[in-house]
This record gives structure tokens, sequence and C-alpha cells, in this order.
């Protein structure tokens, strides 16, 4: 693999890092109780709109249906954490960084998966038969 595109990949990579560790870390201040109450309400609006099947401009228009992920979240991210204090956000930012470097348990994340599968078998069941 040439240079370049390793590099590339290495700065993707820590992009993806870093989204996610500022994924954890606004899940963190939605619930922390000295984040100020603006900053909570963000913090769920943004969750509940990335991980919503709807968005403002569908994901199947090309080009243009990636944009709400790539401009709109980030720009939100950015304000929400801006109305968080800086030494708060200091703190929460420590903490998102000790949640994404705790190994992920496959075997958890199958016996999770498998809940889900069987709630929603056992709910199509009662709500069908």
């Amino acid at each position: 693999m040439p240079d370049t595109h390793r590099r590339l990949l290495d700065r993707l990579r820590g992009w993806a890092r870093a989204v996610r560790r500022d994924a954890i870390l606004l899940w963190l201040a939605a619930r922390h109780p000295r984040v100020p109450l603006r900053a909570k309400l963000l913090a769920a609006a943004i969750a509940a709109y990335a991980f919503s099947p709807i968005d403002l401009i569908p994901d199947f228009i090309p080009v243009l249906g990636l944009l709400d992920e790539l401009i709109l979240l980030p720009g939100l991210v950015w304000l929400t954490l801006r109305l968080i204090p800086a030494p708060l956000r200091a703190e929460l930012r420590a903490a998102a960084d000790a949640v994404a470097d705790r190994p992920v348990s496959r075997a958890g994340a199958a016996a999770v998966v498998a809940a889900w599968a069987t709630a929603a078998g056992l709910l199509a069941w009662w709500w069908l038969g």
C-alpha cells in the first residue's frame, strides 16, 4: 500500500475514533447532573436523530443523502460541546476515552442481539396470534 493511502487510512481511523468518543461523550453528558439543560436536550435530540431511520435528506439520494450526516450532525455535536463548560467537558472527554478504550465483548453483544430478537419474536407472535 502506498504511503499516501496509509496516511489517509490512518487519518480516517483517527477521525472514526474521535466520532465514537464524541458520541460516548454526548451520551454521558445527557445523563450528567452538572451539564446544562440546553446541552442535555440537544445531546438527546442529536442521538435520536442519528439513530432514527428518518433523515432530512434520505440516504438513497446519491451524494446529497449523506450531507446531513457529514455536515449537520458534526455541527450539532460541536454546538452541544460548546454549551458544556470547559472543565466539565474535559472531565466528560476523559470518561468517554476510558469507555471507548474498554475491550468489546462479542459474546455480550451476541447476548444483547439474541435478547432483542427473542423479544421481537415474542411480540410478533403475541400480535399475530
